[in-house]
């Protein structure tokens, strides 16, 4: 079993973070427009794409908000989760 470490999963809710918003630009729609297809709070994906839960916590979201959020994004759940190194 491998583990993360605090600076892993930091560079990993950067990346998760980097592509959402390019998703969310190429789609051409606001984040209002994504939260709301996703049906999460306009809140929680302003945070997404910043990388963080609260302010200097890395972002961990549910596997159930990354499916909703691929949907309304309208891309693969692979382009928005980085790829393990």
């Amino acid at each position: 079993m491998t583990t993360t470490s605090g600076a892993d999963w930091d560079a990993y809710a950067r990346d998760l973070a980097a592509r959402l918003v390019e998703a969310r630009e190429r789609a051409g729609l606001t984040q209002d427009a994504v939260a709301r297809r996703a049906g999460i709070a306009t809140f929680t994906y302003q945070k997404l794409e910043k990388g963080e839960s609260n302010p200097g916590t890395p972002a961990n979201p549910r596997l159930q908000t990354i499916v909703a959020l691929a949907r309304a994004l309208e891309v693969d759940v692979c382009a928005l989760v980085p790829r393990q190194s």
